[in-house]
């Protein structure tokens, strides 16, 4: 860390702690040539996760819109909104451990899907009708062929 009165590049921790907010971390330090004490604070850098529409424009993600998602596949079905709040923790924890910081709306409703058809059937058909866009009952009637067979 650069010593803001002299700029000499060696300084040393003299004392660390947390904010009150726990969000950053404050240290005091003292430059080695000088002498000088100075405050510096470090803090995590969150970088967005974007989302490619279809249309391939870009957003921040969203975790509201994907509940809202969520909540109207499992509309008057028996699962807890702690459940949903489950799936996007671990829908956007995957993404964020994986160092993705950008990510297709396609691969995200997969994911959903993949969460959904362990969880409850009715919810994953009424997710899949959405997001694949069935142009007929012919493509609709294979998917549920499919849930019927597993």
């Amino acid at each position: 860390m650069k010593c803001p009165r002299c700029g000499h590049q060696e300084t040393k921790v003299t004392d660390s702690r947390t904010t009150d907010d726990a969000l950053k971390i404050r240290r005091r330090r003292e430059c080695t040539k000088c002498a000088n004490r100075f405050t510096t604070y470090e803090i995590i850098e969150d970088t967005p996760l974007m989302v490619i529409k279809k249309d391939n424009s870009r957003q921040m993600f969203d975790r509201q819109k994907l509940l809202n998602g969520l909540m109207r596949a499992c509309e008057k079905r028996p699962i807890s909104t702690e459940t949903l709040q489950k799936i996007i923790d671990k829908i956007e924890g995957s993404c964020k451990n994986g160092f993705v910081k950008e990510i297709s709306s396609k691969k995200i409703g997969e994911m959903v899907m993949q969460e959904l058809k362990e969880i409850d059937d009715v919810a994953y058909v009424r997710f899949v009708s959405v997001h694949h866009e069935f142009s007929d009952v012919s493509s609709f009637m294979k998917v549920l062929e499919n849930l019927n067979k597993k």
